[in-house]
């Protein structure tokens, strides 16, 4: 049934994407024009400042009126989310510090400090556990390097045979340990979670690996009734990162589709992409729950040199741009000088042993030493982060800007570091920095560099272009970016200002604008989740449909973060991707993530209660969910593609001598959520 009517769909689809919905202007003044609605003001505003509305959200927002819940929207720390707080509870590493998430889920570093005797074990029994069963792969792994190298066969052929060899016994004992993981799978339904937990924790780590590994039921039941933190230790024992990233994705999914503070979510997702670190550099996979939590959500609409701040002394930013690292050319360190007084200028000078500095554990600069001038962030923070790429600065201010951020360092990143301004890796001297002088000061002179780069007219245009895009345009208005830019500078780059005068403006309700942004996948994803009262019980279905689309949560390797022009996704490729996914949604198949698409319909036609009926009710539903999802605002070309389908066996639910059977309402709730109409906000 997919197949068949993803392919009928799909050319209205790509054409759809490009047709323009004329609607009446809204503005400010939405009493002087003829023909607009609060309704329609309301569509509006939950489009652009949150990921859509929720079946009641509308006529909430209209009764309120629009001004009102968007000022509501300016101040989070106002607005009751406890729902939300309650949805995430169970995922503890959310409210960790860095340290502790190391401490519980141990990376490859710690595991091989263990392995070597230069740190002991914890004591606590599930810490243990998982420590363990992660040292028992830890240690297999490097025997079979050594037995590789002190072995090697003396033909490819042999060569072959040996690898063919050491795979067929590594699938049997796999094999075996998961036969006595399925026997023991049945005992362990039987008992109570406290005591299921601590019969998982004597079982040997393959037989714990087959058992938690796997994605049966019977793992799905045995984690079920535990408490978080059983459950937790519980996955961990199979592989412990994967915990700590995949309850942050997890995190990031149910606060952006259940939250109530939407305009906070959509500007932390805003301000994530516009500082983007990628989650699959080693120690980021632990930094990025702090990051997001303590530096880009309470910044999210404060001032931005705040945030700018806040990123720059990021252990998430430091280590991801390799900051870090980063050694000032005549800095203590880099010629091995040490003094007595700890400052620079202070006492004798001594010289540093001769394998000083000392190596780093970076797993993405393995075999180089930290003594040298990297200029990654200095060019980012100009480039991304501030000025723009046309910002008006040189090569050599990317060097004096690198030159000011040494000594920005990490102290113990392999535990989960904090940032730490280390004066012995600074670059001692005068920088120049878009012709202002910065005299030597230490730490302050990156303190400087910010605060110069954050009052620039053109990081105020930079921002608020991007600002306006997400909001308004693909391509916005230069009156309009550069209103907002003349607030970003007189309000000392208060973002809630700027978003005000954004709101306030024109441009903002012109009909041009009106379901013209096409949803990023994320976008697409949380409204669709929203749109149809979707219970997350399971994020992981939503989670892959992501991963299929081309935009994993956290996962845009590159500085420049995902593009949010529609020229990016609107492809044949990504837009039937998307029809799967909508078709899925709606008709319950996706495991763990329950929908009631008939809870719009209101009396008359409920999925498969009602008495029989004429064949026009799949028309009702259409209509009904036309008006649901769309606010009734289809184009012809959507509504004749899918009033086609109407007829078909498979949506209408009942074969085509039978008019007994009600209309498939998922089937049809699927094909509005895949249109041209939905995919735009």
């Amino acid at each position: 049934m997919r197949r068949m009517h993803n392919n009928f769909l799909l050319p209205a689809l790509c054409a759809g994407m490009s047709l323009g919905l004329t609607v009446a202007a809204i503005g400010k003044k939405k009493q002087e024009t003829a023909g607009v609605s609060e309704h329609q003001c309301a569509v509006h505003v939950l489009n652009r400042f949150a990921f859509g509305p929720r079946p009641g959200d509308v006529d909430h927002v209209t009764a309120m009126g629009a001004d009102k819940w968007f000022e509501q929207q300016l101040h989070p720390d106002q607005i009751d989310d406890s729902g939300l707080e309650a949805r995430l509870m169970p995922l503890r590493t959310l409210r960790m510090e860095t340290r502790e998430m190391v401490e519980n889920f141990p990376p490859q570093k710690v595991l091989k400090a263990i392995a070597e005797g230069r740190e002991p074990l914890p004591r606590n029994p599930a810490k243990r556990a998982v420590y363990e069963a992660q040292l028992t792969r830890y240690e297999e792994k490097q025997d079979r390097k050594q037995a590789a190298a002190t072995n090697p066969p003396s033909d490819a052929t042999a060569q072959t045979t040996a690898s063919n060899t050491a795979s067929d016994d590594e699938k049997a004992r796999r094999r075996e340990a998961k036969l006595y993981a399925d026997l023991k799978a049945e005992e362990l339904l039987d008992l109570p979670p406290d005591q299921r937990m601590k019969e998982i924790l004597k079982m040997p780590p393959d037989e714990q690996r087959a058992l938690i590994g796997g994605n049966s039921s019977q793992k799905n039941e045995i984690l079920q009734s535990m408490v978080p933190q059983q459950s937790e230790t519980a996955m961990a024992l199979n592989n412990p990162q994967q915990v700590v990233t995949s309850e942050l994705m997890q995190g990031k999914l149910l606060r952006d589709t259940y939250s109530e503070r939407q305009l906070e979510a959509v500007m932390a997702d805003f301000w994530f992409n516009h500082f983007n670190v990628f989650v699959g550099k080693g120690a980021d996979r632990y930094m990025l729950t702090s990051y997001e939590r303590d530096v880009i959500r309470p910044h999210a609409l404060g001032k931005f040199e705040d945030l700018l701040v806040a990123t720059a002394k990021s252990p998430a930013m430091l280590f991801y741009l390799d900051n870090w690292l980063s050694v000032g050319p005549g800095a203590d360190a880099a010629l091995g000088i040490r003094r007595q007084g700890g400052k620079r200028g202070h006492g004798r000078p001594n010289r540093y042993p001769r394998n000083w500095p000392p190596r780093q554990p970076n797993a993405n600069m393995k075999g180089k030493n930290r003594n040298g001038l990297n200029e990654n962030y200095g060019r980012e923070l100009m480039e991304l982060h501030t000025l723009g790429v046309n910002g008006g600065y040189t090569q050599r201010d990317v060097t004096e800007v690198a030159r000011v951020f040494t000594g920005w360092t990490l102290h113990e990143p392999r535990q989960g570091g904090d940032f730490s301004f280390e004066e012995r890796l600074h670059e001692p001297g005068e920088k120049t920095v878009l012709g202002k002088k910065i005299k030597e000061n230490g730490e302050k002179e990156g303190l400087e560099v910010l605060h110069l780069l954050a009052h620039q007219p053109s990081t105020a245009k930079f921002v608020c272009s991007k600002l306006a895009m997400r909001f308004v345009s693909d391509n916005p208005p230069p009156a309009l970016v550069n209103r907002m830019a003349d607030t970003f500078l007189k309000k000392d780059g208060d973002i809630r200002e700027v978003l005000r005068t954004m709101y306030q403006s024109p441009e903002f309700w012109v009909p041009e604008a009106y379901r013209a942004k096409v949803k990023t996948p994320l976008e697409f994803v949380i409204s669709a989740l929203r749109a149809t009262s979707a219970d997350v019980q399971n994020p992981a279905p939503a989670l892959g449909a992501l991963q299929n689309m081309g935009m994993p949560l956290y996962g845009m390797q590159p500085p420049t973060g995902y593009s949010m022009k529609a020229e990016t996704w609107v492809n044949s490729s990504a837009l039937l991707g998307r029809m799967n996914f909508a078709l899925a949604l709606a008709n319950g198949k996706l495991k763990g993530i329950p929908t009631a698409p008939s809870i719009v319909l209101g009396e008359g036609i409920t999925n498969g209660t009602q008495s029989p009926n004429s064949p026009t009710d799949a028309h009702r539903a259409l209509a009904a969910f036309e008006n649901a999802y769309l606010d009734g605002t289809v184009s012809p070309q959507t509504h004749d593609a899918i009033l086609k389908q109407l007829d078909d066996p498979q949506i209408t639910g009942r074969k085509l001598d039978d008019n007994r059977r009600p209309p498939n309402l998922g089937a049809i709730a699927g094909l509005i959520l895949g249109s041209p109409e939905f995919q735009k906000r």
